[in-house]
């Protein structure tokens, strides 16, 4: 047998914890000294307490917890339990995460103000690009929606690109398409530039983006959680230059080895003539 100490370790739980389960009537020790009070368990017990503790962490309550452990829940139906809730926190702690990066985001615009000067926009012509790449689309231009789906769409092309032996002629590029109103769904198409033809076998789409008469042009260091800074000075620039958009930005991955602080990346906003 164990003692309560002993026991704790093993279950990786405190004494006081145990002592409350004891109350509780959920985990009883399988013997009490009678005349110290001591308490004592075996490792047979161990697996009550690991449904104790799994149940709890599903979010029941220990008088549920209680009731549960009455009925003998089958091992088969607490992993199921278990993996659910496993992924409900999966999508909690993505959600958090997601919600910390728009914080900073707001942050580093804060901190930025001042700093930065519309001199650093450069108006100038953009070819047009042969290139391969792939489609998927996003619910809105909101950040929120656009991260989700473009970093895996440019995972696939990389992985496409690589299978079909063709080997980029340029940086990758994020050419967004707003489809209806300005609320409305955005085409996300990750491209890469190429110099011969796609074949059709690679699952790749060949893609034509045309020449831009002007376009207000910024260079973004630093990674793209950061990039709210640079999109609001261009927005400045615009107000100062009376110019108008003619479809969203689109980014040009110049650098995006190593760790996101070191990215370069190049915004390029059509302008109306």
């Amino acid at each position: 047998m164990f003692t309560i100490g002993d026991f704790a370790r093993h279950g990786q739980v405190s004494v006081r914890m145990l002592r409350h389960y004891d109350a509780l009537g959920l985990l009883r020790p399988a013997r009490t000294d009678p005349y110290t009070g001591y308490r004592f368990y075996t490792a047979d017990q161990l697996s009550r307490l690991n449904r104790v503790i799994a149940l709890k962490e599903l979010g029941f309550s220990l008088q549920e917890v209680g009731r549960l452990l009455a009925e003998d829940v089958a091992p088969a139906e607490l992993r199921g339990m278990l993996r659910l809730r496993q992924a409900q926190l999966a999508q909690e702690a993505a959600a958090a995460r997601a919600r910390l990066a728009r914080v900073g985001a707001r942050l580093h615009v804060i901190e930025s103000e001042g700093h930065m000067s519309t001199q650093d926009i450069v108006v100038k012509t953009l070819p047009a690009v042969r290139a391969a790449g792939l489609t998927a689309v996003a619910a809105s231009f909101d950040p929120a929606a656009i991260t989700p789906v473009v970093g895996p769409l440019f995972d696939e092309v990389c992985r496409l690109l690589d299978a079909a032996g063709i080997r980029p002629q340029g940086p990758g590029i994020a050419h967004y398409v707003q489809q209806g109103d300005e609320e409305g769904p955005v085409e996300v198409h990750a491209l890469f530039p190429v110099g011969a033809d796609v074949p059709a076998a690679s699952g790749l789409r060949a893609f034509t983006l045309p020449a831009v008469t002007r376009a207000a042009t910024l260079v973004h260091h630093g990674s793209m959680d950061t990039v709210l800074a640079s999109e609001q000075l261009v927005g400045r620039w615009l107000e100062t230059e009376n110019a108008r958009p003619a479809g969203l930005t689109r980014e040009v991955y110049l650098e995006c080895a190593g760790e996101p602080a070191t990215w370069v990346t190049e915004l390029q906003l059509p302008l109306a003539e």
